[in-house]
């Protein structure tokens, strides 16, 4: 999870998110590369005192000047776009979990278990353990097994909600009314934390996420118990 004055994202933790960190890199070097070249040709304007006349009207400059961004653009947009199609792909998921919002909490349906599932409402300032972390703990988990494609279907009771992972690279919107679906695959145990991020009412940053991903006998062994409970 994100610490104190951090500058950059949180660890990766599914394998899209590993990507997301790799296009970050890239799209942030070439726009470094950019911001110093500019920045010399200003300086390099500024402090000449010198005209080249073949400068100031060269044909050969214009050209240069049109494509070199054109490719720059290219460079740019073909891993973009295979990051939005490697986001989109939900191929054979081991398990589906429904994910609805309300005002201000989460209720999760594990699909394909006959009943399985549970509301997770923030746990109170008051009520944390030593350990635990204000705003972003939670009275259930979403458990989940590790390297598992795992689909989020999400949608809404009352208004607009998003749920959000970062640390998964997962984030959707949760629509009343509307189905909305996305993937991911937890490539290491660990609790991961996430919250709301649409605007939803008074309440709004008091409705955490709280996904913990553990290996599958582990995993069998919590569903288990929670069928027992129902």
């Amino acid at each position: 999870m994100a610490h104190p004055l951090q500058l950059g994202f949180q660890d990766a933790a599914s394998p899209v998110m590993e990507e997301l960190l790799h296009f970050h890199d890239h799209a942030l070097m070439i726009v470094f590369l950019i911001s110093a070249f500019v920045l010399y040709i200003i300086v390099a304007m500024v402090t000449t005192k010198l005209t080249n006349k073949y400068i100031l009207d060269s044909q050969e400059i214009e050209i240069i000047w049109t494509v070199l961004p054109a490719i720059i653009l290219i460079l740019i947009a073909l891993p973009s776009l295979r990051i939005l199609y490697l986001m989109d792909e939900i191929n054979d998921p081991h398990l589906t979990i429904k994910a609805v919002g309300h005002q201000w909490y989460w209720s999760y349906e594990y699909t394909d278990y006959e009943d399985l599932g549970f509301d997770s409402y923030m746990i109170p300032t008051q009520d944390l353990t030593p350990g635990q972390f204000r705003l972003l703990e939670a009275d259930h988990r979403m458990v989940i097994p590790v390297e598992s494609p795992i689909r989020v279907l999400i949608s809404a009771e009352d208004v607009l909600h998003s749920w959000a992972v970062p640390s998964l690279g997962v984030k959707m919107d949760a629509v009343p009314g509307r189905l909305n679906q996305t993937a991911f695959i937890a490539s290491r145990p660990g609790v991961f934390y996430g919250q709301c991020s649409e605007i939803c009412g008074a309440n709004h940053s008091f409705m955490p996420i709280v996904v913990e991903a553990v290996p599958l006998e582990h995993f069998e062994n919590w569903s288990s118990l929670m069928l027992e409970d129902a």
